[in-house]
């Protein structure tokens, strides 16, 4: 079965940086795109950040552009979201997710607090 495990969560204060990143195994995933998502208490999980599966095609939330860079190592199966300039608003739990028909696939989750 697919699995994702993101890791490099953790406490900063406003202005720092965290580099985030996704093992993934159990599929072939060279040929899948990869997404990071967040998700805060009490609202919607939201899209941050996508990739092709060749590291073209990047794609981000306005929220996050120009502070956020996706990226990915196909031979170490990883997908990284380097996270700079965060802001207190960046407070979320962030999931890696890839799409494999029929289904949405997602890791556990690591917690990012930003205080301010």
């Amino acid at each position: 079965q697919v699995q994702l495990v993101e890791s490099g969560g953790g406490l900063v204060q406003a202005g720092g940086s965290l580099r985030l990143s996704c093992g993934a195994s159990r599929f072939t995933f060279s040929i899948y795109a990869m997404s990071w998502y967040r998700q805060s208490p009490g609202k919607e999980r939201e899209l941050v950040a996508t990739i092709g599966s060749a590291g073209g095609s990047p794609n981000y939330s306005d929220s996050v552009k120009g502070r956020f860079t996706i990226s990915r190592d196909n031979a170490k199966n990883t997908v990284y979201l380097q996270m700079n300039s965060l802001r207190p608003e960046d407070t979320a739990v962030y999931y890696c997710n890839t799409f494999i028909w029929p289904y949405n696939y997602w890791g556990q989750g690591t917690q990012v607090t930003v205080s301010s």
